[in-house]
């Protein structure tokens, strides 16, 4: 009985023995010309109505009505997006299974054991949007600066306690990066999304939270939260006013969170480029740039390089932080 056949060494040796044939176009080149043929998949690997199913409706709209061809958005949430991604990672890699995943895709590698290696089993496209983290506090908290919020939890050790999205996001990340390099001391608060954390800031329930800016930003035009850092190397548009982390003194707070698209590793290259070409330009589309700015993040769209070299920095950076700030989500 002959062992079953992996996919993708089938495609190589298609590819392969296409090339061989002097008459013949090599099969990335046919796939190219021919593509797309048929309906797209884009997985979701989170629930619906969340900013990342928004964000791939919008977009996959506009996918479809670019290529004439039918493009679905498949939700399939579990165990904090692995699950989707995993699913993508075994997709035939022909680039009608694409995953829009997170910031989380390079962390999770350090914080558990992945069916998949996000190293070697994706291939970046571009980046959709990022989205910048805020420490932000109720606006009845004395310290006007973030220097005076660190001498405030100084002399109050073990009175306070930040909130974040729960273990092992990003705000989790930042909170114990700051408390490392502040010397302050604080409780670690997760909780299930945004709203009960805010809601929990706004009564003085909790000292203070790392936030995103979308979800957040009507908080600090009303004046209800103060935002006194954030994340990035540029100040935001929007809060002018608030320096970055790194003004603070603070280091490693320079990545942002992103939403981004990624297609299975033996994707043929020209795949790869026609569908990051075409994504990278709807998302710099003016209507579409709008909503991203509405929904509090900053449109991106770059090239797949551009983004690989993002997803690597980052990976390597991530995995120090974790193991060296001792992250855990158990």
């Amino acid at each position: 009985m002959n062992p079953p056949v992996n996919r993708r060494q089938t495609l190589a040796a298609l590819a392969s023995g296409a090339a061989a044939l002097g008459g013949l176009a090599p099969l990335g080149a046919l796939a190219q010309a021919n593509y797309p043929s048929k309906p797209i998949r884009v997985v979701v690997p989170y629930a619906p109505g969340g900013a990342t199913d928004i964000l791939g409706r919008m977009v996959a709209a506009k996918l479809q009505e670019a290529w004439g061809q039918t493009v679905v958005v498949e939700n399939k949430p579990g165990a904090s997006g692995v699950l989707g991604n995993d699913a993508v990672s075994k997709a035939m890699p022909d680039g009608y299974t694409v995953l829009l995943g997170i910031t989380a895709m390079v962390q999770l590698a350090t914080l558990m054991k992945l069916p998949y290696d996000p190293a070697k089993d994706f291939i970046p496209l571009t980046q959709l949007a990022v989205s910048t983290s805020v420490l932000a506090v109720p606006a009845a908290t004395p310290a006007k600066t973030l220097a005076e919020y660190i001498a405030l939890v100084k002399s109050q050790p073990g009175k306070h306690g930040y909130g974040s999205f729960g273990a092992g996001t990003s705000a989790h990340i930042q909170g114990e990066l700051f408390k490392s390099q502040t010397g302050t001391d604080m409780v670690h608060v997760p909780y299930k999304g945004s709203a009960p954390m805010v809601n929990d800031l706004l009564g003085g329930q909790l000292s203070c939270a790392f936030l995103d800016v979308g979800s957040s930003r009507g908080h600090f035009k009303s004046g209800a939260l103060r935002p006194l850092a954030a994340t990035g190397t540029e100040r935001l548009k929007i809060l002018p006013d608030v320096p970055t982390f790194g003004e603070s003194g603070l280091k490693n707070f320079e990545p942002r969170g992103w939403f981004a698209y990624f297609l299975p590793a033996g994707t043929p290259a020209p795949v790869v480029a026609k569908l990051a070409a075409e994504l990278a330009h709807i998302i710099r589309l003016p209507d579409v740039s709008a909503r991203i700015d509405e929904l509090g993040l900053l449109p991106v769209g770059n090239t797949p390089e551009q983004f690989a070299a993002i997803v690597r920095n980052e990976s390597v950076l991530y995995a120090k932080l974790i193991k060296e700030l001792s992250i855990k989500i158990e």
